[in-house]
């Protein structure tokens, strides 16, 4: 008989997690630092893409969102089954079976676990900018970010597995290896 997987302790998933905010803080350094350039060398464009508020949102999810997500979603889904901060700590993701995960399911689990970081950042860029939306929706658009992350928090708390709701929702689980 195969023992089942020991999940790993909150502890431990928000020190990975930490780990991996040094990578995804060294990205943010090359992007801000690209921003900065490309502001000096071509400040009509910078202007177009970081101007207006919705443009400024779709680029940072094209620099920023999006190869932090592919970096949690491929690594997940990769033969360790765990990102830098995750390998590091030593846990790893699974399936409901016990295997490594596939691309589509850690897509999945890395949008979900990406929705309330996204959220903010639409919600800070309409701060940045006032008038472009009332501060009763920016203001509502903060209680669900932080409703979401407390609702991740305390599935993870009350889940004998340790699984937050994204992790429910993919059917995946963060055990230790």
């Amino acid at each position: 008989m195969i023992d089942a997987p020991t999940p790993a302790g909150l502890r431990r998933r928000a020190l990975a997690f930490l780990a991996d905010y040094a990578v995804i803080a060294a990205w943010i350094a090359v992007v801000v630092a690209a921003g900065f350039w490309l502001r000096a060398v071509a400040p009509n464009l910078a202007g177009s893409l970081f101007g207006d508020p919705v443009m400024a949102e779709v680029t940072g999810f094209i620099v920023l969102t999006l190869p932090v997500a592919l970096y949690f979603a491929l690594a997940e889904a990769g033969p360790r089954g765990a990102t830098l901060g995750k390998a590091r700590l030593g846990i790893r993701v699974i399936g409901d079976s016990t295997t490594t995960i596939s691309v589509g399911r850690s897509l999945l689990r890395t949008a979900l676990k990406l929705v309330p970081w996204e959220l903010s950042h639409a919600v800070i860029w309409r701060y940045a900018n006032p008038g472009s939306a009332p501060d009763a929706l920016l203001t509502a658009g903060l209680v669900v970010v932080w409703g979401l992350v407390g609702a991740n928090l305390a599935a993870a708390l009350l889940d004998e597995r340790r699984r937050s709701l994204y992790d429910r929702l993919s059917r995946t689980c963060v055990v230790r290896r």
